[in-house]
């Protein structure tokens, strides 16, 4: 199937975008057809974002032409994209926190209302409705600050449902969701498909576009490198188009770890009162130990209870044997302990700043003299140095991070924790919106620092990256430890079944 067809509800022709000196996309052809399911693939950087944002006009081309039901269309800004049809959920989560949930869902009306007062009692009403379609008894009066990172991503999909749009376009939805979550979605768009509506889906996971999409286009640094049905294709022909290349193992070989080897980390019964019960567990040094578990099972309460992130009302953390006071985060940082938030929009990153401040944010001492000033040569020097290592692509140190791709503002985040040479690091879903080349990126730097000896728990919703990462998993449920897998017992059956509680695990 070609790239635009005279049947296409959206075409895309020649679409070509410059940022400086940079050209995030060159003659690029997409189209999209009424009723079908469309993935977008392509590492970070590709171009998908541009892509979209100009669909969404929040971009304008610098060449190409944009066609809706086969009439050209300027796109003059989101608001001209919405009165088109055009819905866009972006990646990254941009709701008003001090706003309710229906508040954010309705906001384009209400924004476009001219009545003296608002209708709440029908706001409310009307987004409890779009909420149930989705699976979802949200209270529509909550204020959005106040929801999970999986709730607002919920509530963001809900805003686009309501627009009645002909094109909805949604860039990495399921990435905070859980699986039931994701699973109520899938049956939302396949209703849209059936009422004819076009939709555009970033991913990626390999098995959401294989089970849901009709077509595959694939963007290349910043061309079109494929399109065509994926009806006869498999997952590792379309991540060697992404790539470019054959990723070979995708994750590293994993290690023995020999039991004569210490822990670097003990934690025994902590409890922060809320989420957390009574854990207990050891990490050996060189370890990568995975976290499993329900969204909301209480993973990521425990890795910011241990690094001080939350108050422990009990428990005691050891690192090589030493008992440890932890009552803030920077205690934490300063005897080795490091923590990747899940959230890497809200506690990541720093947008705002350029890539070498974010690197350097927490290990100041490491570019500074000895009289306490600041070395803007050495903040460099280290950002292009841990930069390199994780094959951050930019267009140098100084650049912004918002300017970045997802997948690149997370390998900023993680560059920020390197900085510190940390004798443990807290991955709180580390690879979550990246791309399948940088993912394995990341599999690998994780390996490499702990067959150096650095202690590594990863938290994943991703059950094949447990699988595939990690030497052991511990298995959350309700704030405690549902059970203990080693490497040879990990499959998605076993640690579902004790995530779900659908098994209680013997104990010695």
């Amino acid at each position: 199937m070609s790239a635009v067809g005279p049947s296409a509800l959206l075409e895309l022709r020649g679409i070509s975008k410059r940022f400086g000196a940079s050209r995030a996309l060159s003659g690029v052809d997409f189209s999209l057809h009424a009723g079908e399911i469309h993935a977008l693939c392509g590492e970070n950087g590709a171009g998908k974002s541009t892509l979209m944002n100009i669909i969404d006009g929040i971009h304008r081309p610098d060449e190409g032409e944009i066609l809706l039901n086969g009439q050209k269309v300027v796109i003059d800004g989101p608001a001209h994209a919405m009165r088109l049809g055009i819905g866009l959920v972006h990646q990254e989560i941009a709701l008003c926190a001090d706003a309710t949930v229906a508040e954010n869902i309705f906001m384009p009306e209400i924004n476009a209302g001219k009545a003296a007062w608002m209708n709440y009692a029908s706001f409310n009403e009307r987004a409890a409705q779009v909420l149930r379609r989705l699976g979802q008894d949200i209270d529509p009066a909550m204020p959005v600050g106040e929801l999970s990172i999986s709730s607002q991503q919920l509530v963001e999909i809900a805003k686009a449902l309501t627009l009645d749009c002909k094109v909805l376009i949604l860039d990495e939805p399921t990435a905070a969701l859980t699986d039931n979550e994701s699973a109520a979605l899938f049956r939302v768009l396949h209703d849209l498909k059936a009422q004819g509506i076009g939709i555009i889906y970033i991913s990626h996971r390999m098995a959401e576009i294989f089970t849901h999409c009709d077509r595959v286009t694939v963007l290349r640094d910043g061309r079109n490198v494929h399109c065509g049905p994926l009806a006869g294709s498999t997952p590792d022909e379309l991540v060697r188009r992404m790539v470019g290349r054959d990723l070979g193992n995708y994750y590293p070989p994993k290690q023995s770890v020999a039991e004569s080897s210490g822990p670097v980390l003990e934690v025994s019964d902590i409890a922060d009162g809320e989420r957390v019960h009574g854990v207990s567990f050891a990490l050996k040094r060189g370890e990568i130990l995975g976290i499993a578990g329900l969204m909301g099972a209480g993973r990521s309460e425990l890795a910011e209870t241990i690094c001080g992130l939350r108050v422990a009302r009990r428990g005691t953390v050891r690192l090589a044997g030493k008992a440890l006071t932890i009552r803030k985060y920077s205690d934490a940082l300063r005897e080795g302990i490091a923590y990747l938030s899940e959230d890497r929009k809200a506690a990541g990153v720093f947008l705002d700043l350029p890539i070498a401040q974010n690197v350097s944010s927490m290990a100041l001492g490491r570019v500074s003299s000895a009289w306490g000033l600041l070395q803007r040569s050495a903040e460099h020097k280290l950002a292009k140095t841990l930069g390199a290592k994780l094959n951050l692509k930019s267009d140098g140190v100084a650049i912004e991070v918002s300017s970045l791709s997802g997948g690149n503002q997370q390998k900023v985040a993680i560059a920020k924790l390197l900085a510190t040479n940390p004798s443990v690091l807290l991955m709180d879903e580390p690879t979550r919106g990246v791309d399948v080349g940088a993912k394995s990126e990341i599999h690998h730097i994780l390996r490499e620092l702990a067959n150096q000896g650095v202690g590594v728990i990863v938290i994943s919703s991703e059950l094949p990256e447990i699988i595939g990462l990690c030497d052991r998993a511990l298995v959350i449920r309700d704030g405690q430890v549902a059970g203990e897998l080693e490497s040879n017992e990990m499959t998605e059956e076993a640690l579902l079944r004790l995530a779900s509680g659908l098994c209680e695990q013997e104990t010695a």
